[in-house]
């Protein structure tokens, strides 16, 4: 067995000789436990530091003058009782929409993409459509486009036209968030190496084979957390679909506290919001992370 101070032996020899499991040195042994003691300590700290912070923070607030008005105003037990069923089925609609949406933006986005790394003349009047399309739903707030589509297409009269204003939020949500989304794929493409489509283009594919089989699978594994973020936004923007009338969790907390002046119905939609989203923005970090221990960055 080797000694603190010297290199350890590559393998450990039973009794018959026979070489055993690797035996790690006294040195190495001592450096995980000192580690070991680092990140204990460093957790320690962590953690008293956030109760002391999150005390402070309470006994502020609590402390303050107008605190029995805001906890009257927006933390009454009875009032969140009474308005969450209701916010919740309205909620079961929000996440509808937002599962109803998501892969119509992924859809157009992707479309919208690739399309704007198509060079050939032929195609420059959609290529230039996909440019318009993306400077200007970028450049309108979500909330306005909601408002155009859920009062302008009906407005329209035009056969087939969907009257359910669920469905126009969806569009209008489709709309605005494609374009980001358009973007995002595009970058992930443009970070694809131009070595990759050289080679793939030597081996005799196409335009297209090359885009599906060498730079599309490259390129989306790169965009997937930026991706979820979108989608984390997406998650809380469905909330503004409830400016054109469809009853979900925000148009519910609004009915309630019309009748009661009381607030804390909007404290129970904004929990679900947040039991939501919460969990999608860990695992957003969590990709993240991991892509880049993946690069070795």
């Amino acid at each position: 067995m080797s000694h603190p101070g010297e290199p350890p032996g590559p393998l450990a020899a039973d009794a018959a000789g026979v070489p055993g499991a690797w035996v790690k040195s006294g040195r190495q042994r001592e450096r995980e436990r000192l580690r070991r003691r680092r990140e204990l300590r460093s957790g320690s700290v962590a953690s008293v530091s956030t109760v002391v912070f999150v005390v402070l923070v309470i006994y502020v607030v609590t402390a303050s003058p107008g605190w029995p008005r805001v906890k009257e105003t927006f933390f009454d037990a009875e009032r969140f009782a009474d308005a969450f069923p209701d916010v919740l089925s309205g909620f079961l609609l929000n996440i509808k929409i937002f599962l109803i949406a998501e892969p119509l933006i992924l859809i157009v986005g992707l479309l919208v993409a690739l399309v704007r790394t198509v060079r050939s003349p032929l195609f420059f009047p959609l290529r230039a459509l996909a440019v318009l399309y993306t400077d200007v739903f970028r450049g309108i707030p979500t909330i306005l486009i909601i408002y155009l589509v859920g009062f302008g297409l009906p407005a329209l009269e035009l056969r087939g036209m969907p009257s359910d204003l669920a469905v126009l939020g969806i569009i209008a949500l489709t709309l605005s968030y494609g374009a980001y989304v358009a973007e995002v794929f595009r970058a992930g493409i443009d970070s694809v190496h131009p070595s990759q489509r050289a080679a793939a283009r030597s081996l005799g594919l196409t335009h297209g084979q090359s885009m599906r089989f060498v730079v599309l699978p490259q390129a989306v594994r790169r965009v997937v957390p930026p991706l979820l973020n979108d989608f984390v936004s997406l998650q809380k923007d469905t909330a503004l679909v409830a400016t054109i009338g469809p009853l979900e969790a925000l148009r519910q907390a609004q009915i309630h506290a019309a009748d009661t002046f009381n607030y804390t119905p909007y404290l129970a939609a904004a929990l679900l919001f947040i039991a939501l989203t919460v969990p999608m923005a860990r695992f957003t970090d969590y990709l993240a992370a991991r892509s880049q221990r993946r690069r070795g960055a």
